[in-house]
């Protein structure tokens, strides 16, 4: 019976001992699931903060590159506009008379430089496209008779004809030449 004791207790012994190297086993395996996870909650947190680092980054190189692009912009419009309203008054063979100072201008090119400094280039950038429209509008008006243009509808119509003649519109009785050999209207009689 003693020696079952024994053999008992050794067992009880060593079940315990199992028991505490599986709890600190379980203890070091918690530490190191504790230790991992605040490892990857700052790799996180550090990727986070890398990406919104590089985010502003790039949002601010965009912005840096959209104002050097407009600014570019800017300067090439700028430099058209001088090309452009210089190039009326010394285009062509009128910049070589300006050239030849030395010589004396003909009367021909003197009216061509008086005439190139009187006109003026159309300064039309600004303007709206209503303003455009009404603006290719009034050479058309200025052809319609004085008699057509106290009637606005007759103006509305006239005007859709011109300016889209692929329309199809029929023009007004008063605009439309009487058919040669046509017979007159026919009158509607009114039912009594």
């Amino acid at each position: 019976m003693e020696k079952d004791l024994l053999e008992l207790q050794t067992l009880i012994d060593a079940h315990f001992e199992q028991r505490r190297r599986e709890e600190n086993e379980l203890v070091a395996l918690m530490e190191r699931i504790e230790r991992r996870r605040a490892e990857r909650n700052e790799q996180l947190r550090s990727r986070t903060e890398k990406e919104r680092e590089r985010q502003a980054r790039l949002a601010e190189e965009k912005l840096r590159k959209e104002e050097e692009e407009a600014k570019k912009r800017a300067e090439d419009d700028a430099k058209k506009k001088k090309v452009l309203s210089t190039m009326p008054h010394f285009g062509g063979y009128l910049a070589k008379a300006e050239q030849k100072r030395g010589k004396r201008q003909t009367g021909r090119e003197m009216k061509l430089r008086i005439l190139a400094e009187r006109k003026k280039p159309l300064d039309i950038e600004h303007l709206r496209e209503d303003e455009l429209r009404w603006i290719k509008k009034i050479p058309l008006i200025k052809k319609i008779p004085p008699q057509i243009k106290k009637n606005p509808i007759l103006i509305k119509k006239i005007l859709s004809n011109e300016i889209h003649p692929n329309k199809k519109a029929t023009p007004p009785p008063e605009l439309t030449p009487p058919l040669k050999n046509a017979p007159p209207p026919i009158k509607k009689s009114r039912p009594n």
